[in-house]
Parts: structure tokens; sequence; C-alpha cells
């Protein structure tokens, strides 16, 4: 009987959604660019509650904007368009909801010029 419970345990656990993982990003986090690109977008393991999600990028100097997500390519994909962007530092900051539940957030840094 033991055996059992273990094995229906083991299998629940097994099945169960993961929290989201940033998978790739466009600016890729790190980057050094020659200019901003239209758009940013990041894409995760799973599917998550695009409404319940969230970009913000972080200018030099610590001023923070939330980017309105627009329609994307698939439900595990945040899309946003970005405004001209000077050179300088930039962080994205994401938050999602994850299939499982949890939310998830993270944040990469990118660079344009320089």
């Amino acid at each position: 009987m033991t055996a059992l419970l273990t094995g229906a345990l083991a299998l629940a656990a097994s099945a169960a959604p993961a929290h989201s993982l940033l998978l790739a990003a466009t600016p890729a986090p790190g980057a050094t660019l020659p200019a901003a690109p239209p758009r940013l977008t990041l894409r995760f393991n799973n599917r998550m509650e695009t409404a319940l999600s969230a970009l913000r990028l972080v200018h030099p100097g610590g001023t923070a904007r939330t980017l309105p997500l627009v329609p994307s390519a698939g439900p595990d994909q945040l899309t946003a368009n970005l405004p001209a962007l000077p050179a300088g530092s930039y962080r994205v900051e994401w938050q999602v909801l994850s299939t499982d539940g949890h939310i998830v957030r993270g944040s990469f840094p990118f660079q344009i010029g320089r």
C-alpha cells in the first residue's frame, strides 16, 4: 500500500505544471545594440495568463515605465512596442502568472549604443 501511495504522489508531482522560465528575449539579456529594436518580446517555457502579466522598462537614471502588452504570436510570449530609446543602459522587468498559479518575476539588462 505504501509503495502504491508513493508512486501515485510521484506521478502527481511530475504531472504538475512548472513555474514559467524565460527561454528567449529580444533584445537578448546583456545585449548591446546599435539602436533600439521596435519591439520587446519574451518567450517562456509554458503558457501564462497575459492579462495578469506585465513588462516594465527601467531607463538610465532609474525611471521605470510600464509597457502596454500587444497581442503576441503565442500564449507563451509577452510582446510590447518600444518607444525610441536614446543610448544608455536599460533593464527589462517582467512578471507573469504561471500555469501552476504562481507569480514569477525576473529582469535583465541591455544597452543601446556604447
